[in-house]
């Protein structure tokens, strides 16, 4: 894989990826980290891959606009809890912890995104077997792990042996769509697809999973912002 650096202000690095399905010279930008890459099929040439970024230039600094910033947890910062803003204030014990409308957060500064992060994963972790074992109830099935990690490119996931994977970062959303997801996963275990049937079934437990599933593809992504360590 080659890189190529448009001039500019800032310039911008765009990854060269040549793919054999590619048929045509396509470009994207990540909305989660503002990765540029343009993909090439087999036998297309660097000249002209180089005459097509700065053809699309304009397009991929305006996409890259829109991704959002980094934003850094520490004291007297106001981030996501169940989606709710809640300010970052120190304390003492040894664990962050939901007061009120705070998170109290033991005054180690240099601490303060690690610890923050653990309650998330805690929070995250136990809110959601809490909602995987509701609607694996509602639906009459059962499930097998449950994991949770640090996902970029889904929320969550079913294995086909009943597994399930979740996205910390959940946590940190209104909790209407930490339980869609939930059911959305655990809807996988009667349906392994997203056929009509595996809808109806996730629509019977979470009637209102459309307006969820937007919430995510409109907002989610401002979650991966947040960064807790250095």
């Amino acid at each position: 894989m080659d890189q190529a650096i448009l001039d500019g202000d800032p310039p911008v690095a765009v990854l060269l990826r040549r793919s054999a399905r590619a048929r045509r010279l396509s470009l994207r930008v990540s909305r989660l980290d503002g990765r540029v890459t343009l993909s090439l099929p087999p036998r297309a040439s660097e000249r002209a891959a180089l005459a097509f970024l700065h053809e699309k230039e304009s397009w991929i600094r305006a996409n890259l606009a829109d991704v959002p910033q980094d934003r850094v947890a520490a004291l007297g910062v106001a981030i996501p809890f169940l989606g709710q803003d809640r300010i970052v204030v120190a304390g003492t014990g040894r664990a962050a912890r939901a007061e009120g409308d705070v998170l109290v957060v033991p005054s180690a500064a240099h601490m303060v995104g690690v610890r923050l992060e653990a309650f998330l994963k805690l929070q995250a972790k136990t809110r959601l077997r809490a909602a995987s074992d509701k609607y694996a109830q509602a639906l009459g099935t059962d499930y097998g792990r449950l994991t949770i990690r640090d996902t970029r490119s889904r929320w969550g996931s079913c294995t086909s042996d009943g597994n399930l994977m979740y996205s910390w970062r959940l946590v940190m959303a209104p909790a209407p769509v930490l339980d869609y997801v939930a059911a959305h996963e655990v809807a996988h275990r009667l349906e392994m697809n997203h056929s009509n049937r595996f809808w109806a079934h996730v629509e019977r437990v979470c009637p209102e999973y459309a307006t969820h599933r937007d919430w995510l593809r409109t907002e989610g992504q401002g979650l991966h912002a947040w960064r807790f360590k250095d």
